[in-house]
């Protein structure tokens, strides 16, 4: 599968819940920070976005780019469940 990286900027209404159950459905995923997601799917970033852009408003913003192995993060979580999660699934991506 291939790894995506979700960043948004929810400008006006602000409608986490549903931006949220939305990435959720895409498939196994991460919240790392407050708007950042990683997300291991078989669609393609340009399909990401349109999924995500459909129950979001149109001043908002929207990043989604494909991972491919290397990357660096420190103090995300307390108890390492997201960095074994991350180390996991980074080591797979290609």
């Amino acid at each position: 599968m291939k790894v995506y990286q979700i960043n948004y900027d929810l400008r006006n209404q602000r409608d986490y819940e549903r931006l949220h159950e939305k990435i959720q459905s895409l498939g196994n995923w991460a919240h790392v920070l407050n708007s950042c997601w990683i997300i291991e799917s078989n669609m393609t970033a340009a399909q990401i976005r349109n999924a995500l852009a459909a129950v979001m408003d149109h001043d908002d913003g929207l990043l989604v780019t494909r991972l491919t192995g290397e990357a660096a993060w420190d103090n995300l979580d307390q108890d390492g469940t997201l960095n074994s999660w991350l180390k996991s699934t980074l080591s797979n991506a290609a």
